[in-house]
């Protein structure tokens, strides 16, 4: 029996944490950290910190920015792709999706991968898809620019100081070192077209 899109959203989604905790845990033992250490260093509790390590769990993207600093590598290191037609296309239907703040998994986001994460990029592309409801789990910041399409629903968007509503067709522009946050203000799902260069540490 052909499993359905919810079904096969679980397991893509199943399969990214896996490898991101693969590439967490790796890169703290490189470091050579105890999961107390990074923990304490991140911000983090260290019991979620096992369970991400472990594919059972996926971070906050606030969380996430965090512990590649500590670990001084880049958020496309964690998901770096070797896949694809030479690394140049990414079919419809076959773009892998990264759940995040999965404890409020029923108004959480998801990132849908628009580039590989592969060496050689100069930009991260994604699609955020945020539930009726969801928000980023805290201010961001890095170093680094930030591009945004709303594709669907509407959002309100955080910069500094400053907030807007942002509606289908609207785009925005900052500076990633800009506290930022967003969050689905409309009554159904929302989507950001979101490109910005990679954060380095």
């Amino acid at each position: 029996m052909k499993p359905n899109k919810i079904e096969a959203d679980a397991d893509s989604g199943q399969a990214a944490n896996g490898k991101l905790g693969t590439r967490l845990k790796l890169a703290r033992q490189m470091r050579g950290l105890t999961l107390k250490a990074l923990a304490e260093a991140a911000h983090c509790s260290e019991s979620l910190l096992s369970k991400i390590e472990n594919g059972k769990a996926s971070p906050s993207l606030p969380m996430l920015h965090r512990l590649v600093e500590v670990l001084e590598t880049n958020i496309g290191w964690m998901f770096e792709e070797t896949h694809g037609e030479e690394g140049i296309i990414f079919r419809a239907g076959t773009r892998p999706l990264i759940a995040l703040d999965p404890l409020r998994r029923g108004d959480g986001i998801t990132l849908e991968r628009i580039i590989p994460y592969s060496p050689g990029h100069l930009l991260q592309c994604n699609i955020h898809h945020i539930e009726k409801g969801g928000e980023s789990a805290g201010a961001i910041r890095h170093d680094g620019e930030e591009v945004g399409y709303v594709l669907a629903g509407q959002v309100e968007l955080s910069v500094g100081e400053q907030s807007f509503n942002l509606a289908v067709g609207d785009t925005f522009v900052f500076d990633s070192s800009l506290p930022h946050h967003y969050r689905n203000i409309g009554e159904e799902r929302a989507s950001i077209f979101w490109v910005n260069t990679p954060p380095t540490f």
